[in-house]
C-alpha cells in the first residue's frame, strides 16, 4: 500500500478536527499547516463531505461545519495528554487565578476521556514538573484580570482600569480598549488604546490595581498586537552597533530580542550586533551595562555618553 494513503487519511482526520475547533477555517490556512497545495485541500474537503459531514463553504471566506452537527469526542494519545500537563503547569504560574481555575476545570474534563493506562501515564509525570517564574506577574488583588481582558477583546467592549504607572506616586483611572497581550522581559503586558492619553499605551499586568467591565463599545478598529509592536520597532530611527566578545554571546542572545535586535555578524573573536531599540537612554543602556566590560560600542556616540553618565552616577553613590 502506498505511504500516501495513511498520510492522506491522517491529514483528513486532522482537517476534520480543525473544522470543529473554529467557526470558519480558510483553505489557505489548512494548506499552510499541512504543507500541501490548495487543490489537495479542496480534494480532502470533498472527501469529508462525501462521508456525510455537512460542510458549508463560501468563496473568499472559508469552510465551516453546519451549526448543530456534532462528532464523537476526540481521543488523545498519551504524548498529547502529557503535553497538557506542561500547559497546566504554565497556566498555574503564568496566568492569574481566575483563568488558571478555568484551565484546571478543563483539564479535569480532558483527563476524564483518557484511557486507564493514559491516566496513569499522565499522573506519573504531573508531580515531577515544577515551574517557578522569576517575577510576580499579576496583582493578587485582581484575580480575574485576564478573563475580563479576553472578554473585552472578543466582545469589543471598553474596560475601566485603576493603574499605577512605574513613575507615578498614585494610581490613575483609565478607560481603555484592549488590543492584545504579550510576554516580554519576564512580565505580561497589555497593549491598549488609552482614552486618557488619546494614544496606544502598554500596561504591565502586575501594576493593575483594579479592573472593571464596561458596556461601552470600542470607538476604534485596532490592528493586531503583533503588527503594532513590529511597527513600533521599525519606527525607531536610532541604530546601535556593538561588538561583543564571543565568550558571552550565548548569555545575551535570549534577552537581546527585547531591545530591538536586528542582525549579527561573526568577526572571529567578536560578534557585531545591530539594534534599533525603542528606549536607548534607559532600556538599552542599562541592559548593555550588564556585559559592557566584554563589549564595545561602535555607534551611536550618544550611547557612549549615556553609559559614561550612568557609570559616574554609580561611582558617586558608592
Amino acid at each position: 500500500m502506498s505511504t500516501e494513503v495513511p498520510k492522506r487519511f491522517d491529514r483528513i482526520i486532522a482537517i476534520l478536527i480543525q473544522l470543529q475547533s473554529k467557526r470558519i477555517v480558510k483553505a489557505q490556512e489548512l494548506a499552510d499547516r499541512f504543507e500541501v497545495s490548495l487543490r489537495t485541500i479542496y480534494r480532502d474537503i470533498r472527501t469529508i463531505e462525501a462521508s456525510g459531514v455537512p460542510i458549508t463553504s463560501e468563496a473568499g471566506i472559508g469552510y465551516s461545519i453546519m451549526e448543530g452537527y456534532r462528532l464523537p469526542p476526540v481521543m488523545f494519545t498519551k504524548e498529547e495528554a502529557g503535553s497538557f500537563v506542561a500547559a497546566e503547569k504554565l497556566m498555574q504560574k503564568f496566568t492569574d487565578k481566575g483563568l488558571g481555575s478555568y484551565f484546571e476545570s478543563a483539564m479535569f474534563k480532558l483527563k476524564s476521556v483518557l484511557k486507564g493506562d493514559e491516566k496513569d501515564w499522565v499522573a506519573s509525570i504531573e508531580s515531577q514538573i515544577l515551574i517557578d517564574p522569576e517575577q510576580t506577574l499579576f496583582n493578587s488583588h485582581v484575580p480575574d484580570a485576564l478573563e475580563i481582558i479576553f472578554e473585552s477583546i472578543a466582545e469589543k467592549k471598553q474596560v475601566q482600569l485603576t493603574y499605577l504607572a512605574q513613575d507615578a506616586d498614585s494610581p490613575t483611572q483609565r478607560t481603555i480598549e484592549p488590543v492584545g497581550l504579550f510576554h516580554e522581559a519576564n512580565f505580561w503586558y497589555m497593549l491598549a488604546y488609552c482614552h486618557l492619553r488619546m494614544d496606544y499605551r502598554q500596561f504591565r499586568m502586575d501594576r493593575i490595581q483594579k479592573i472593571l467591565r464596561s458596556q461601552n463599545s470600542f470607538t476604534k478598529k485596532h490592528n493586531s498586537v503583533e503588527r503594532y509592536l513590529k511597527n513600533n520597532v521599525e519606527e525607531s530611527d536610532v541604530e546601535v552597533r556593538i561588538r561583543v566578545d564571543k565568550s558571552i554571546v550565548n548569555y545575551i542572545r535570549s534577552g537581546r530580542k527585547f531591545y530591538g535586535f536586528i542582525s549579527e555578524e561573526d568577526l572571529g573573536d567578536q560578534v557585531e550586533m545591530v539594534f534599533k531599540p525603542r528606549n536607548i537612554e534607559d532600556g538599552f543602556a542599562r541592559w548593555y551595562m550588564m556585559f559592557g566590560d566584554y563589549a564595545k560600542i561602535i555607534e551611536p556616540p550618544e550611547l557612549k555618553d549615556r553609559i559614561n553618565a550612568l557609570s559616574k552616577a554609580i561611582l558617586a553613590n558608592n
